[in-house]
C-alpha cells in the first residue's frame, strides 16, 4: 500500500463507460491440483462487503504494484511489465476473481510509469471489446493529503479516479488514511457520494478501532453502511486482531479487507536468508528475519502438500478462514493470479489455523504502516 503523494489533475470530467457483466464459465481449475476446484455459484464465490449490497470475490487482487517506480518494479516501469500486468488482469478475471482495488496514488507519472487506475481502466475497456459481459468490481481510494479539507475536495478527488478509470462510477470507495485535520468532512463526502450516485458502497482504510466506530456512526445517521476498513493482516501481521479492529468490523458487520495478506512475498517461499528481497522490502524482511521465519514456512509447506496447495495458497486460506476477511494478494503476472484462485473452493482445518497462528506468534510482527497508529 503505497503513499506516492503525487496525484494527477488533469481529468475533470467523467467518462460514460459503463461496468460489464459477469463473464460465464471463467475457469475454475486449482493452480496446483486442478481437480480441486470446481465451478461454483455466485452465492459460493461471493460475499457481501458489510452492510452493502455489493457483493464481491472472496479474494480480490490488490494493483499497488501496477504503473509504480517507488516501491515495486526496482524503480522502472516498461512495456514488459505493462504486459504482465495486464496478463495478470486477465488470468484473475478469467479464474472468476473479479475484484480489483487500486488508488489515487499508486503509480505515477515520473520515469515512464502509468498511474494504476488508469491501467485498471484501460485492462477492463479491453477485455470488454473481447470479452462482452464481464463484471468487473472497481474499489478505489481517496487520499487524505494534508492540503484537502472537507466534503467536496472527496468528491473532486473521486471525479478525477473515474475519469482515470474511464468509468461513470465505482463500487467501493475508500478513505485511504485518517485525515491529519480530521475526518468528518471526508466521511460527509463518501455519504454525498453514494446519494450522488457514483458509487456503490464505501469504506475506510488503515482505521484504528476508535475511528472505525467513529466512521460506522456518522455515516449510519445517513442511513449508509460503512462496507469496509482495509488494513494490513497476514498470518505473521496480525495486529487487527490484538488492536481491536477485528473484533468491531465483526461486531459492526463490516467486512476487514486485507492488504499485503502474503507479506509482500515472504510467505510465499520465494526468499530465504540467503536470497532476501531487494529494494525497499529488504529493510523490513532482512535475512534475519527470515531466518526466524524459516520453522513457520516449513510447516506452512507440509500443510501445503497435504492438501496439493502451496504456501501461498496456504497463508491466503488461512486469512479466509478467519471469516468477514477478504485478501487482496498483489498480482503482478499472470502467474501470480493463477496461483491466488487456489486458495479459494477449500479449507484449512481448524487445527491447522489455530497451529499456524502459534507458530506465527513466536516471530516479532513486521513494521505496519505508520498511520495506523493516527
Amino acid at each position: 500500500m503505497a503513499m506516492n503523494v503525487t496525484v494527477s489533475s488533469a481529468c475533470f470530467s467523467v467518462f460514460s463507460y459503463k461496468k460489464v457483466k459477469r463473464i460465464k464459465g471463467a475457469a475454475s481449475e486449482d493452480f496446483a491440483a486442478p481437480a480441486a476446484l470446481r465451478f461454483r455459484t455466485e452465492e459460493e464465490t461471493k460475499v457481501k462487503l458489510g452492510g452493502s449490497e455489493l457483493r464481491v470475490t472472496r479474494l480480490g487482487i490488490g494493483a499497488w504494484s501496477w504503473g509504480d517506480t517507488t516501491y515495486w518494479n526496482n524503480s522502472g516501469w516498461d512495456d514488459r511489465k505493462l504486459k504482465a500486468a495486464k496478463a495478470a488482469f486477465d488470468a484473475s478475471v478469467d479464474r472468476g476473481i473479479t475484484f480489483f482495488d487500486t488508488a489515487e496514488v499508486y503509480g505515477t507519472t515520473f520515469m515512464g510509469a502509468i498511474n494504476s487506475e488508469t491501467l485498471l481502466g484501460r485492462f477492463i475497456k479491453e477485455r470488454d471489446r473481447k470479452n462482452r459481459g464481464v463484471e468487473v468490481a472497481v474499489a478505489t481510494k481517496f487520499a487524505a493529503l494534508p492540503w484537502r479539507f472537507g466534503r467536496q475536495s472527496v468528491l473532486n478527488a473521486l471525479k478525477d479516479s473515474l475519469c482515470r478509470l474511464e468509468l461513470s462510477s465505482v463500487d467501493l470507495y475508500q478513505l485511504h488514511w485518517p485525515g491529519v485535520w480530521g475526518n468528518e468532512g471526508y466521511l460527509d463526502g463518501l455519504g454525498d457520494a453514494v446519494e450522488q450516485g457514483l458509487v456503490k458502497a464505501v469504506g475506510v482504510s488503515n482505521y484504528s478501532e476508535k475511528r472505525l466506530r467513529d466512521a460506522y456512526e456518522r455515516l449510519k445517521k445517513r442511513g449508509i453502511p460503512l462496507a469496509s476498513n482495509q488494513v494490513q493482516y497476514s498470518l505473521i501481521y496480525r495486529a487487527p486482531e490484538q488492536n481491536g479492529v477485528k473484533a468491531a468490523c465483526d461486531e459492526l458487520g463490516i467486512t476487514l479487507i486485507a492488504y499485503s495478506p502474503i507479506a509482500q512475498g515472504a510467505l510465499t517461499g520465494k526468499y530465504t536468508p540467503e536470497n532476501p528481497p531487494t529494494g525497499p522490502r529488504a529493510r523490513i524482511y532482512t535475512s534475519e528475519f527470515l531466518t526466524k521465519l524459516q520453522p513457520l514456512l516449513n510447516r506452512i509447506n507440509e500443510i501445503g502438500e497435504n492438501y496439493g496447495k502451496t504456501p501461498t495458497q496456504v497463508v491466503l486460506n488461512w486469512l479466509i478462514a478467519q471469516e468477514n476477511v477478504v485478501p487482496i494478494p498483489g498480482a503482478r503476472t499472470a502467474e501470480q493470479a493463477e496461483e491466488f484462485s487456489g486458495a479459494l473452493g477449500w479449507r484449512l482445518s481448524n487445527n491447522e489455523v489455530d497451529e499456524l497462528r502459534t507458530l506465527a506468534s513466536k516471530i516479532s510482527p513486521v513494521m505496519s504502516f505508520p498511520v495506523e497508529k493516527l
